[in-house]
């Protein structure tokens, strides 16, 4: 089994601790006087969403848990239930908000493509693919001509995400947005094209 120590861990990285799969919600290295170092976690358990706070020493080999990934095409939700349609096999599968992520529900449009990871039969979390593209469907009117002024404004997307767009964009205008941090990347074309 692969594994990883303390000093790789990254945001939303995969763990295991005693057998169950975690994904990292947040961690700290802590330097003491003249002991080792340690790193102090938040994680949280991929199948029932629980959080946990642990700590680990700098040298300790954590295991990375063996996830299967299935290329999904995400179909509707219902509440807080997501559903996901397998590209090959045309089986649907349910997920949880919890599951799904706080992030990528933000920016998931009916018949996107996926990656659902599967740990031992159980769909645990989405990869979204690293950019989408949205329409804006709510913000304030853009500021003709304000095109270098490197201010910004809140926007309302399609899938009713937020994120902070140009002056200059109106709605109806269709933007590429980085999933990972929901940052505006660019224009794609503009409302009424």
């Amino acid at each position: 089994m692969a594994s990883i120590t303390p000093n790789q861990f990254k945001r939303g990285g995969k763990i295991e601790i005693d057998g169950e799969p975690y994904a990292i919600v947040e961690y700290q290295h802590i330097k003491t006087g003249r002991g080792g170092a340690t790193v102090r976690t938040k994680v949280k358990h991929l199948l029932s969403g629980s959080v946990l706070e642990k700590s680990f020493r700098s040298e300790e080999k954590i295991p990375v848990p063996d996830f299967e990934s299935k290329a999904m095409q995400y179909l509707y939700n219902e509440v807080d239930t997501f559903f996901f349609m397998d590209n090959d096999t045309y089986e649907q599968i349910e997920m949880d908000k919890i599951a799904v992520g706080e992030q990528n529900v933000k920016f998931m449009s009916e018949n996107l493509e996926v990656q659902v990871m599967v740990y031992k039969g159980n769909p645990v979390g989405v990869d979204l693919p690293n950019f989408v593209e949205l329409e804006i469907t709510q913000t304030d009117p853009g500021l003709r001509g304000d095109t270098v002024s490197g201010g910004s404004k809140p926007a309302t997307v399609s899938t009713g995400g937020i994120i902070n767009v140009p002056l200059f964009l109106n709605e109806g205008d269709w933007v590429k947005i980085d999933t990972r941090d929901g940052t505006y990347l660019e224009r794609v074309r503009s409302a009424g094209k």
